[in-house]
This record gives C-alpha cells, structure tokens and sequence, in this order.
C-alpha cells in the first residue's frame, strides 16, 4: 500500500511554508535583498556616467559596488550565511572563487608571455603587415 502522505525532499531542502508569518518573512528578505540590488545599480550607472567623481578612481568604486553586489545575491537570494549548516555551501563557493581565480590568473600569465615571446622586437627587424609604409 502506498503512502500518500510522505512527500521526499533533498537533503539540506527546508520544510515548506505552511505559516503567512513565515511566507511573509521570506517575502521581507527577497523584497530587501531586491531593494538593496536596485540601488547598488542605479549607483554604479551614476558613477560610471558622472564628472563628479575622481576619472582614475571610478574603476575602483565600480569594483567595490560589483563585489558588494555579489555579496548582496548571495546572502540575500542564495542564503549563504555563516551558520554550521551552511559550511559546506560557504567551501564550495571559495572553491569556486578559487578555480575562476586560477583560470584568469593562469590565462593572463600566458597572454602576456605569449605577447612578449611572439611579437618582433620594436627596433628594427619585421614590423607587422598593418604597420609597414608603402
């Protein structure tokens, strides 16, 4: 004979909201993690568009803002927290940060050695194609 009554879930999944003050609990979080995104936006367009601030320096606000955006998703929208339930998620998401990290890192290595070791020297010798005068 069949249960109909169990419903299986994933481990680690929550149990389902059955209260309206937990539904609007969640609600509160979404809505305030969704403000805070807009916001961090509507910043970073200002600041990428504005001659108010300092040119050299707007790279690097932009940076702090993307990075705070990030952090932004993941707490508010991804529920990665400090808690001990969540030190598995918190491992994958360094070693995720780790892996992109060695990628980019690794590819502009090889980049910049190929663009050293492949281009003629600036003196003399062959100059590229689109460079020589007729």
């Amino acid at each position: 004979m069949m249960n109909t009554e169990t419903h299986e879930r994933a481990p680690g999944d929550d149990e389902p909201i059955h209260t309206r003050e937990q539904l609007l609990g969640e609600l509160l979080v979404y809505t305030t993690g969704f403000v805070i995104a807009i916001v961090l936006t509507a910043i970073s367009f200002w600041a990428a568009n504005t001659t108010l601030l300092w040119g050299p320096g707007v790279p690097l606000g932009l940076a702090v803002l993307a990075i705070a955006q990030m952090g932004v998703h993941l707490v508010f929208f991804i529920h990665i927290t400090t808690g001990a339930d969540n030190t598995n998620n918190v491992l994958a998401l360094a070693f995720g940060v780790l892996i992109v990290m060695v990628v980019l890192i690794g590819s502009l290595v090889i980049m910049t050695d190929l663009s050293a070791n492949m281009m003629p020297p600036a003196s003399g010798g062959m100059a590229p194609m689109h460079m020589q005068q007729p």
